[in-house]
């Protein structure tokens, strides 16, 4: 599968475990089942966001990826590309989080540090999962 399908595909699948995995876990650290529907919408706030980004980041690493003269997605380019895209998106989201659960920066800055860490791996094995699945795109191959 290449092209668009490929990322409505990997971008559908993403975010909807994202959507029901971060509703939960912001809902369990912020004030339990009480906050689960506040939880959600902000889970759902920050799909679009990550949707968005998700697009623009992807389509920016495949263009550099072309690029290299070593083809494939090693360990290391897995990595950064895990890294690259949560980076970028935590600047967008620790706001949107202060904001959309009525917490101070420095409590969603936690928030997102934990969520972070759930995603550096979420990312990377639904990446490698994805791949094995549906094939290396055009760039990698």
């Amino acid at each position: 599968m290449q092209g668009i399908w490929r990322r409505v595909v990997f971008v559908g699948l993403y975010e909807g475990i994202a959507i029901v995995c971060t509703s939960f876990g912001l809902s369990a650290t912020t004030g339990g089942e009480q906050q689960l529907g506040r939880a959600t919408l902000v889970a759902v706030a920050c799909s679009v966001v990550a949707v968005l980004w998700n697009l623009v980041f992807n389509m920016l690493f495949e263009r550099w990826e072309a690029g290299q003269a070593k083809r494939g997605r090693s360990l290391a380019r897995r990595v950064a590309h895990a890294v690259g895209f949560e980076g970028g998106l935590a600047l967008m989201l620790i706001p949107l989080v202060a904001f959309g659960l009525g917490v101070s920066i420095v409590q969603a800055f936690w928030l997102d540090i934990g969520l972070l860490c759930f995603f550096l791996v979420y990312t990377f094995v639904f990446n490698w999962a994805f791949d094995r699945i549906f094939g290396l795109p055009a760039s990698a191959a």
